[in-house]
């Protein structure tokens, strides 16, 4: 025998708003906005967001999609515009101490951290913002470059690769513990610059950059432990 549910389809909820943690597959009626609305799954796709209020490349970010931050670069001159975004628009908040573009970045959007960079001149100037403002910090990187790369936290943060003048690729690489930078004697296997990054101080992620020369690209990935240098140790056995 056919039973009610099967003849007649779901029985669909009635809400005020909107349920916090929908389960895939839940319908459910808005009474308050006068739509029904479904719970279920949507092909992977980039959507169009608001513009920043600052148009530039070569700048840092740190955060999440819905809590983004964005610092420094180029427009046609450097800039040290910040723009904080909370998943639909941006909005201008404090600039940097030190205006610079091809600067490092990593943290959050109440908790990020900004190194290196170019003015006239490679920096190692580095800076924490609290959400609201910029403090620069007098200890900077111990190897001022551009267009670096970094990953990690405000108070545990890691910085590798870059340019520094003649122009030179370097594959230094420094971790910062929320005071001061520390070079760890090992860098990257492929020096380069403009790298892609990801992951934290003690599991990063490098790929890809500029080697220089002819072709000047790269695929080269590497991964970091934060281990250092692998090291062979004695054991004296009584």
């Amino acid at each position: 025998m056919a039973e009610y549910i099967n003849i007649r389809g779901q029985n669909i909820e009635v809400v005020a708003s909107d349920p916090a943690n929908p389960t895939l597959g839940q319908i459910w009626y808005n009474s308050t906005s006068n739509t029904l609305k479904g719970e279920g799954l949507q092909a992977a796709a980039w959507a169009t967001g608001n513009n920043m209020n600052t148009a530039r490349f070569i700048l840092a970010g740190a955060g999440t999609q819905t809590a983004g931050l964005a610092f420094g670069g180029y427009t046609t001159a450097n800039t040290g515009a910040t723009e904080e975004y909370d998943g639909n628009s941006w909005t201008n908040s404090n600039p940097l101490n030190t205006t610079r573009r091809g600067l490092g970045g990593c943290g959050t959007q109440t908790a990020a951290l900004a190194f290196g960079g170019i003015t006239t001149v490679n920096v190692g100037a580095t800076e924490e913002y609290d959400g609201t403002s910029w403090a620069s910090n007098p200890t900077g990187l111990n190897t001022a470059r551009v267009t670096l790369a970094g990953a990690g936290t405000q108070t545990a943060a890691l910085a590798f690769g870059g340019n520094t003048p003649p122009p030179a690729n370097t594959g230094a690489t420094e971790e910062y513990n929320g005071s001061t930078w520390t070079s760890n004697p090992t860098g990257l296997n492929t020096a380069r610059a403009a790298t892609g990054q990801a992951g934290t101080q003690t599991a990063a992620l490098a790929f890809g950059g500029d080697v220089g020369g002819v072709p000047f690209t790269t695929g080269a990935t590497e991964e970091w432990t934060g281990a250092g240098a692998p090291t062979t140790k004695t054991v004296t056995v009584s």
